[in-house]
């Protein structure tokens, strides 16, 4: 009798290997073949300041200060470099007395023209020959016969004098106003000497010290904003389709951070020689580090590789020569098939041929599981074998 029951136990034991394991593991485990997008590639980035500018000198002179150091933080329109103006305040000088001269003339000319209107030079006693009585003759009788017979014309020369008069009037104003223009220019060349800091930042590279001489054009600072960075990076024309402005991608910094940076500017031409566009990306606010540091940009390659599907790596069946997978079909049965393998992805393997997407897969089968086997059941017929259209595939 205890023979016949120790029977009876290790019969049911086996059964419930058999069918138990996989009714159990497989009915929680089920995962869905995806399609094979490609993983993101990496471009290298450079982290820039938000604003960056380069002041410059505007005129030649020796550098008498220099404000601070690299890293110093400014407000809006404090000093940073200031270059002397010796030269250009004399200059100053020399031009103010050109606008002295200038008005005096104006005011010689407007005399001028003020006696000729009241007295004009053509009707001037003083203006003809002889003197008494003949030059009395010569204004009552001569020249109204003149202008009876034609000869000569008291009133076009009289409008002659006055346009004369008015013209030294117009030019003595036009010295004035090219002297005041010339003091204008001055007083912008020497505002220029005093470089300002054109927003709020930092002093991020000084290029001359005190004492320097400089030439127009020369670099003196470079001054950046840098309460917000960004990342700029040359990214290959393949991978700009799959960029919009305002798109996040995955940044990494070098001081280990991992950061979502947002799609700020996508330059509008390619470079003709590396044939790539230059991309840059906001960075949060409070991000750790400064410009300069190397940032790995990860930008996603968003063409579906044809074909191709990824799945876990756990569901490989253990064992056999060739690579093979338990499919489910509607009805719950399983089908274990052939796949043929491309790369690894971590815990996930490419499969280029033998599954498609959206496809059930167990996660994690048995070594022991064969095809015709049930999620409820150990085995089934052959009949579910031949009328199952996934099992044809």
């Amino acid at each position: 009798m205890p023979a016949r029951i120790f029977r009876i136990f290790l019969r049911g034991a086996v059964a419930l290997i058999l069918a138990g394991p996989l009714g159990a593991q497989a009915s929680s485990q089920v995962v869905t073949v995806e399609s094979d997008r490609a993983a993101t590639q990496v471009v290298s980035g450079t982290v820039i300041p938000f604003r960056e500018v380069t002041l410059t000198a505007q005129s030649a002179g020796r550098v008498t200060e220099v404000a601070g150091a690299e890293g110093d933080r400014f407000e809006q329109d404090a000093l940073l470099v200031s270059i002397s103006d010796d030269r250009l305040r004399a200059q100053r000088l020399a031009a103010q007395a050109e606008m002295r001269t200038a008005e005096a003339a104006i005011r010689e000319a407007q005399m001028q023209y003020g006696r000729e209107m009241a007295a004009p030079r053509s009707e001037s006693l003083s203006q003809m020959p002889g003197m008494g009585i003949p030059s009395m003759f010569d204004q009552l009788i001569t020249q109204p016969m003149g202008d009876t017979m034609g000869i000569g014309d008291t009133d076009l020369e009289r409008r002659t004098d006055l346009f004369s008069r008015y013209i030294g009037v117009d030019q003595a104003q036009a010295r004035w106003e090219q002297a005041r223009a010339r003091v204008s220019e001055l007083d912008a060349a020497i505002r220029d000497t005093r470089s300002e800091a054109p927003f709020d930042g930092l002093v991020m590279h000084k290029h001359v010290e005190v004492g320097d001489t400089v030439q127009p054009g020369q670099p003196l600072v470079r001054f950046g904003h840098v309460e917000f960075l960004r990342v700029e990076a040359q990214v290959p024309v393949r991978l700009v389709a799959g960029l919009q402005e305002g798109n996040y991608v995955r940044v990494r910094l070098d001081t280990g951070d991992e950061v979502e940076a947002r799609v700020a500017r996508i330059f509008p031409l390619a470079d003709p020689q590396r044939h790539t566009v230059t991309v840059k990306f906001d960075l949060p606010q409070g991000v750790r580090g400064g410009p300069g540091m190397h940032a790995a940009v990860h930008l996603p390659q968003n063409a579906v590789r044809s074909g191709r599907v990824v799945i876990p790596r756990s569901a490989l069946i253990p064992g056999g020569a060739l690579p093979r997978v338990a499919v489910l079909d509607r009805d719950g049965h399983v089908r274990v098939r052939m796949v043929r393998l491309g790369g690894a992805r971590g815990d996930q393997v490419v499969v280029t041929s033998g599954l498609e997407e959206g496809m059930q897969i167990l996660a994690r089968p048995d070594a022991s599981i064969r095809s015709g086997q049930s999620l409820g059941r150990g085995t089934s017929g052959q009949g579910s074998r031949e009328s199952d259209p996934w099992h044809r595939m």
